[in-house]
């Protein structure tokens, strides 16, 4: 039985480590990772094998040959482009056609039992075997279940946190028939995954999953390289080292010389002919490669020091990798998680702060203070994108030169001479750092519309009519005057998508930016009326017939943001008689606490009953988000909102389209009562349930017969007139809807069935979230389940809980909904217990 080993990974997120040299080349304890999967492919009986290789593919064929050191046969399939974890295996067809074979990563540490593997597929007369491991974070495999039996019943690529429904995910080996190749197009990328697999499960093939008790790592990432290196050490892997073990941890191989006087304090490693001088001082999981030379004074913990290195004396190596051919000199000091790539010079007294990557043949000179990586930038982020786009402390977290960065990345992403488009709110923060992020994209070849102080939703309007390739609004954090969040929006005005975010996060994280040349710095201009153009077309495309016939008054109150940039142009021509409040820019307080914003909700109903208005209406800071008061001054809570204007759309627009024979549909997230889909069915609109995700609801309201879509958190979309978040288009609306129905707010209210649906955050480690969520499936049983966003089950009697693990914090959220508030409270301590065992 022959093996086939995938070499041809480029390994970008471990640069500068592989920027010139292939990711399987990287040595864990003293040999390439490839070796290690050679050797264990060789222990259970996989003597001929092939390679695919790509990048760099000359250097895997140098280092290994045709296998003779080892014992076995290698021949290699060399792709000429990146052809897939599919496309690489049909490329290497010609020798796999006479029999089963095994697929394996080269870049991955593991000590699988293989012989039980294959034993496993023959039993179950299998396809495909998927070797499957149980991991704390899901989020960057393929996650998969499997019955009892072992037969796969679902996977899905590198999910979100809404869409994890168990933490059991594909290792990336596999034991496979020849057959299967049939389903793999020659000479084109194809991923087994995403293409393969897939299609193979809707026809009904026998694909299983053979879950390992085992180690797995996939050497991925700085953290997984230190990682693999010390769970070696710790004899967590089941592979031998080289070399002799001088005393309890400590690995010494052949020809070193290490002093009687130097200090180990193991488990630690010692290459062959390495020379450690008296006075050293190595501590846990440091581990040296071979022919490193560490003299007197020198002190190293959890260090990863590749071949060839000299470290100088009294030089400080903490929790980073030096890369081969680098001489570290006297004093030298380099921090937590830094990487120092190939044949680099750190000279006397130099100082490599925590994160920084050095990229091959650099020199840093001595004395200086290091705190951005190579030449330009300083290290990327760990969770980049948070709910409200890229958010923290001004000044702290958000700095201008972070504002640089990132517009670099995201300037890196498009084609030079493209157009982007840019906008703030009122604040000062915002400005300046606007300001940073036009300079950035000009000097990265993207022209720039500065739309300045400007309403979310014109910005996001004005990015979908120009000629854009996206857009970056600047804002305060609601409720938080001391934050910033920077949103990107992508070509149609919504916010990036999470596969354009991931691509986003990669070219940060890997800090190699595009720089114009001289003549290719890009131009900043300020579009003229484009309020007057915002205005126009959704006057011209939302409903306001039967306004000035019905002579409502309406109180509005801006909140003193941009939304008044818009409101005295667009309110003339509606026809309503307004009384606003907050209405002038309030540049020192862009943004209000929560009690703020109770408060003044307070006094906007007060306005509304005294001056006998129809109903009250308030924009939050950036216009995208209204809260709705009624004819009484009573506040409508945002989820009974999103009810109202589902009621008041789904009566006009559904009876309207049901004459013209077209259906009707509007898209609400799952964490939406199901009393939408009662008022919905009243109406004859179908609901169609959606994540939680912004940019899953903005697409779901883009598709042909969706009329409206909302968020529960006072965000309409009105399809007629945007496909994003609009809260300027959702009260001219509403004005048009309630002077049309002739009644009024509470009116409304009161005929739509009450909901009785109460959610708790319950805390979990980030570790133990993929198993809540497994956990979570298991306790359902036979039970209708659901996993649109999370997980959904639903009772026999109706009653609903929903799981949902939070994408940025260390909690789970955790829904209930019954026909009462007793029967939900019920069923939400059930399942929150459910949860915070699987958590503990």
């Amino acid at each position: 039985m022959k093996a086939v080993v995938m070499a041809g990974g480029e390994g970008t997120r471990l640069r500068p480590m592989t920027a010139n040299q292939p990711k399987p080349l990287l040595p864990l304890v003293n040999r390439p990772i490839m070796e290690h999967v050679l050797r264990l492919l060789k222990r259970h009986g996989f003597s001929e094998t092939v390679v695919t290789v790509q990048f760099l593919a000359a250097l895997i064929r140098n280092y290994f040959g045709d296998g003779e050191e080892l014992g076995m046969s290698l021949s290699y399939a060399t792709e000429e482009i990146p052809l897939g974890t599919a496309g690489s295996v049909k490329n290497a067809e010609e020798a796999l056609r006479d029999g089963r074979f095994l697929v394996i990563s080269g870049d991955a540490l593991t000590d699988i039992d293989l012989t039980d593997m294959v034993r496993f597929h023959e039993r179950n007369g299998a396809l495909v075997t998927i070797g499957l491991k149980r991991v704390p974070n899901p989020l960057e495999f393929g996650i998969i279940i499997v019955d009892d039996a072992g037969r796969v019943q679902r996977f899905l690529e590198k999910p979100t946190w809404g869409q994890v429904f168990s933490d059991t995910v594909n290792t990336g080996i596999y034991v496979m028939e020849p057959e299967v190749l049939e389903h793999v197009a020659a000479g084109e990328p194809v991923d087994w995954s995403g293409d393969v697999f897939p299609a193979l499960l809707a026809d009904g093939a026998p694909l299983f999953g053979y879950v390992a008790d085992c180690y797995w790592e996939d050497v991925g990432t700085h953290e997984s390289y230190l990682k693999a290196q010390a769970d070696m050490l710790s004899g967590q892997v089941g592979i031998d080292l080289d070399g002799f073990e001088v005393s309890p941890g400590v690995w010494v191989a052949e020809g070193a010389e290490v002093d009687a006087e130097a200090v180990l304090k193991g488990p630690l490693y010692i290459g062959d002919y390495a020379k450690v001088e008296a006075g050293v001082e190595l501590r846990e999981y440091t581990v040296l490669g071979s022919n490193v030379v560490v003299k007197e004074g020198a002190f190293l913990h959890r260090a990863i020091v590749h071949d060839n290195v000299f470290v100088a004396p009294a030089t400080n190596l903490r929790g980073c990798v030096v890369g081969k051919n680098t001489d570290i000199m006297a004093g030298a000091r380099v921090e937590e998680g830094a990487v120092i790539g190939d044949e680099c010079v750190i000279e006397a007294e130099a100082y490599v702060s925590s994160g920084v990557k050095v990229y091959p043949f650099k020199t840093i000179e001595a004395g200086a203070v290091v705190n951005t990586s190579v030449i330009w930038e300083s290290r990327g982020q760990r969770n980049l994108f948070g709910p409200r786009g890229v958010s923290g402390l001004v000044n702290v977290e958000i700095t201008p030169e972070l504002a640089v960065r990132l517009a670099s990345a995201y300037a890196t992403t498009l084609k030079k001479g493209t157009t982007v488009v840019t906008g703030r709110d009122v604040s000062r923060a915002a400005r300046t750092l606007k300001r940073a992020v036009n300079s950035a994209l000009t000097a990265s070849a993207i022209n720039v519309h500065d739309l300045e102080a400007t309403p979310l939703t014109v910005a996001r309007f004005e990015t979908g009519r120009q000629d854009a390739v996206g857009g970056i609004y600047v804002r305060t954090t609601l409720g938080d005057p001391q934050g910033v969040d920077i949103l990107f929006l992508d070509p149609g005005g919504a916010d990036l998508s999470q596969n354009a975010q991931r691509k986003l996060e990669r070219v940060f994280g890997r800090q190699e930016y595009r720089r114009a040349f001289p003549g290719e710095i890009a131009e900043l201009t300020y579009p003229p009326r484009v309020v007057e153009t915002y205005t126009r077309d959704l006057l011209r495309r939302v409903d306001i017939s039967g306004v000035r016939e019905a002579g409502l008054k309406i109180v509005l109150d801006c909140a003193g943001g941009v939304a008044s940039l818009v409101l005295p142009s667009l309110l003339g021509k509606v026809g309503v008689e307004v009384l606003t409040r907050n209405a002038g820019l309030d540049e020192a307080n862009p943004t209000e606490t929560l009690a703020e914003r109770m408060r003044d909700l307070e006094r906007l109903g007060d306005l509304v009953s005294s001056s006998r208005a129809a109903f009250g209406v308030r924009f939050d800071p950036v216009g995208e988000r209204i809260s709705l008061v009624d004819e009484n001054g009573e506040l409508v809570g945002d989820d009974r909102a999103l009810l109202v204007m589902l009621d008041l759309v789904a009566a006009e627009r559904g009876a309207h389209r049901e004459r013209h024979g077209e259906p009707a549909r509007v898209a609400l997230p799952v964490t939406t009562t199901r009393v939408a889909e009662q008022v919905c069915r009243f109406h004859g609109v179908e609901v169609e349930w959606t994540s939680t995700s912004q940019d899953v609801l903005t697409k779901a309201a883009a598709q042909r017969g969706v009329i409206f879509a909302g968020d529960g958190r006072g965000g309409f979309l009105m399809p007629e007139f945007s496909g994003t978040v609009d809260g300027i288009a959702a009260f001219v609306r509403l004005v048009g809807l309630v002077a049309r129905t002739r009644l009024t707010l509470s009116q409304i209210d009161r005929r739509i069935p009450d909901a009785h649906l109460l959610r708790r955050s319950v805390p979990t480690p980030w570790a133990a979230k993929g198993g809540v969520m497994r956990h979570v499936v298991e306790a359902a049983g036979g039970r209708t389940v659901d996993t649109t966003d999370g997980v959904r089950v639903v009772e026999d009697d109706g009653r609903w809980v929903l799981v949902l693990p939070d994408p940025a914090e260390a909690v789970t959220h955790v829904w209930a909904e019954g026909p009462d508030t007793d029967a939900a409270q019920a069923l939400l301590e059930e399942w929150a217990v459910v949860v915070e065992r699987a958590g503990t």
